[in-house]
This record gives structure tokens, sequence and C-alpha cells, in this order.
């Protein structure tokens, strides 16, 4: 019996795991981007903020856990049909709490119609140390749809002097258009993230970074402004109407410093939504 007692006193107490889930779907009417339909669960939640300066709907969605650790699960999925125009963005940062087990994981699905555009702009994930994070995003294209996509990181709050000296992230990316598969990219840090990092061959000690695809038919032409705005922080090339651009800064405020100029090229001059701030 006492044996039995100290068992059960030492097993981890199971801990109530975050789960959400949010949909969202616009189509084009008269001119105009109208919703179509719209779900959500748990502490996924979507609100629709009104700009009139934007040219297309703009939805805005949000975790109200306030974070992500082992075992929670968020799931997203955005369906822009022909003709509509749709950005998404994220209240704030994600957060990557430290891990107890597991990981968290996040899906985003997209579909994207003939001559419709979409514009996934999440703010950056703040990965903590300790923190555990697998997220995949996955899109299906028409022949002409334009989609924009970027995914941000930064490891620990470099103004707080904070270091991730454990975790792990991993981000996969598959792109699709006309059924065919036009981009697959897998990033993964794991172990001692920080003295990883410090490698030359990956962030030469950088702690925020960044992925940004443009997928479009005019793609190529948007490669020189963007070079230029990007400067010495990233590196950008363009074929077959995609464009592809890493970037890699000391900081976050150095990250966003740059990110946002070039997402602003990128959509033709359009600023990024109120939610970032700007």
């Amino acid at each position: 019996m006492i044996q039995d007692l100290a068992a059960s006193a030492a097993r981890p107490v199971p801990l109530q795991r975050a789960q959400g889930a949010g949909r969202i779907e616009v189509r084009a009417e008269a001119g105009l981007t109208r919703l179509s339909r719209l779900y959500h669960d748990g502490c996924a939640k979507i609100r629709l903020p009104t700009d009139h300066a934007a040219r297309g709907l703009q939805a805005v969605l949000i975790n109200t856990a306030g974070g992500l650790t082992g075992g929670d699960r968020m799931s997203w999925r955005a369906e822009v049909q022909a003709g509509a125009a749709l950005t998404l963005s994220t209240q704030a940062c994600e957060r990557i709490y430290r891990a107890r087990d597991g990981q968290a994981e996040s899906q985003v699905s997209l579909a994207v119609g003939d001559g419709a555009r979409l514009d996934w702009l999440p703010q950056e994930t703040i990965l903590f140390n300790g923190g555990a994070l697998s997220r995949r995003l996955d899109a299906d294209l028409a022949a002409d749809a334009r989609l924009l996509a970027v995914e941000a990181v930064i490891l620990g709050r470099t103004a707080m002097g904070e270091t991730v000296q454990w975790g792990s992230i991993t981000d996969r990316w598959r792109i699709r258009r006309a059924g065919r598969l036009v981009f697959a990219d897998d990033l993964k840090l794991e172990g001692p993230v920080a003295a990883v990092a410090a490698r030359a061959p990956l962030l030469a000690g950088a702690a925020a970074f960044a992925a940004i695809l443009l997928v479009a038919a005019d793609a190529e032409r948007f490669l020189a402004p963007l070079r230029h705005a990007v400067g010495d922080l990233g590196a950008a090339s363009a074929f077959d109407g995609k464009l592809f651009c890493r970037l890699a800064a000391p900081d976050g405020q150095a990250l966003r410093k740059t990110l946002l100029p070039s997402l602003a090229i990128l959509r033709d001059g359009e600023p990024c939504p109120r939610v970032w701030g700007v």
C-alpha cells in the first residue's frame, strides 16, 4: 500500500491541454469580398476588424489560451473563393512555453481559388526555453491564385537577455498549384538550440529569423526591390512564379524592422494589418 501511494505521488498530474480550431471562408460578390462561413471552437477565435484601407477582407486569429505548450493543439483553415481577397493575421505574437512533456502542434490549411488572393501574415512566434513546437502549413492554389505567406520565429525574449538553451521547433511547408507540388520546405531546430543557432552555416548567432514566400504570376518583378529592402539580413530568389526569402537578425526588433517594409513591397505598397502595430 505504501509503495503504491509513493508511486502514485511520483507520477505527474495530467494537465489540461488547450485545443482550438478556426475556419473561415470568403467569396467575391459585386466587387467586394464577403464572409461566407465562420467557425471557431475552443481557445481559437476569429475577429473581423473594419479597415477601409484594406483591399480585401481582414481576419485576426486569436489564441485565448495566451500561448502553447506541450500537448496543445491548434488548427486553422481558410478558403478564399474565386476572385476574393483575404488577409489573415494574429492578434499578437504566439508564445511557445516550456513543455513538461510532448510538443505543441499547429496546423494551417489554406485554399485559394481562381484569381483569388490570400495573405497569411501571422505575427512572430516566440520560442521560450524548453518550448517544443511542430507546425505545418499546407496550401492548395488554383493556377492563377496568389499567395503570400510568412512565418517568423524569435528564440527567446532577447530584450530580457533570454536564450533558448534547450527546445525544438519544426516547420513544414507544402504548397500546391493546380494540384502540383510547387514548393516544399522543412526546418528543424532541436536540442541545444542556442548552440545550434550559433553555427555559421545555420543562423551564425542570430536570435530571430523568418521565411517569406510569394506565389504569383508576377512574383519575379518583386525580386530586386525585396533584395534592396532586406539588405545583408537576408537573401531572396525567384523563378517559375515563386519568390522565396529568408531573413536572419540579431533580435526580434531588427527582424521586424526589415520584415514590415519587405511585406509591404510584396503587397504592392499595402502595409501589414494594424494589429502589427503599424
